[in-house]
């Protein structure tokens, strides 16, 4: 399901939500000016690897110190190629501007990067044996999609839905959107944690995590948010 807008308009500039997507730019094209050798050393230096916190011999061994906990944030940072960071962004400037708006900038800036490690450390710790780094900012985005869902539960998605070669656009209440994402994550993060030789590299445990972390956080983000007036058409939710 690829959100395509929603309803909700505000008269605010989501500058945050603009510098975080300039700031995974930046990152993703110095990424690709490496050579391949450069590329995979920063990819296991600032993405996060979750075995060196687990095995401490194992991450002093291959020069990736258990006592370095900038991964927890800097893989979101992180992308593994141009349809990753296009969705992720995409999806971020979807639901982002409106949570930016709702919270204020500087509340949405400590919710989403809260989010970002919140999200990378579930993962870690269901993947606690992995030498493999995960990257991207979908763990920290789905929590901002979970606030989202529960802030405009009425709210209307317009969703994309690629059937073959066939597109269908609908549009859904944001709850149940919510509901069916985390659905589909939870399904997946189980059966992977089931047949993990089946896995498909995408970080479903940073999904669900940070969707969580997003839900819990946000009554915490609200006490300080300023009142601004909304257009679109919805309704508040319980922590709205």
């Amino acid at each position: 399901m690829f959100p395509i807008r929603d309803s909700v308009r505000s008269d605010t500039t989501p500058a945050i939500v603009y510098a975080i997507i300039l700031a995974n730019a930046a990152v993703f094209l110095y990424q690709n000016s490496l050579g391949t050798n450069a590329a995979v050393l920063f990819t296991y230096e600032y993405g996060l690897v979750p075995i060196r916190y687990f095995d401490p011999f194992w991450g002093r061994r291959n020069g990736l110190p258990p006592t370095d906990y900038w991964p927890f944030l800097t893989a979101t940072f992180l992308h593994g190629g141009w349809l990753h960071i296009i969705l992720n962004m995409w999806t971020l400037y979807i639901f982002g501007r409106t949570m930016e708006a709702r919270m204020g900038s500087m509340g949405f800036l400590a919710f989403y990067l809260s989010c970002a490690v919140a999200s990378t450390a579930v993962h870690a710790w269901f993947n606690a044996t992995s030498d493999v780094p995960v990257v991207g900012a979908s763990g920290a985005i789905a929590g901002v999609i979970g606030a989202y869902a529960v802030t405009y539960p009425s709210a209307r998605i317009t969703l994309l839905i690629p059937i073959v070669i066939i597109p269908l656009i609908f549009d859904n209440p944001a709850v149940a959107f919510g509901i069916i994402w985390f659905g589909m994550q939870v399904l997946q993060g189980a059966w992977e944690t089931m047949t993990p030789s089946m896995g498909g590299g995408i970080a479903w445990w940073a999904h669900i995590g940070g969707f969580i972390a997003g839900i819990l956080f946000l009554p915490i983000f609200l006490v300080f948010a300023p009142r601004r007036r909304y257009g679109g058409h919805w309704e508040r939710g319980p922590w709205g």
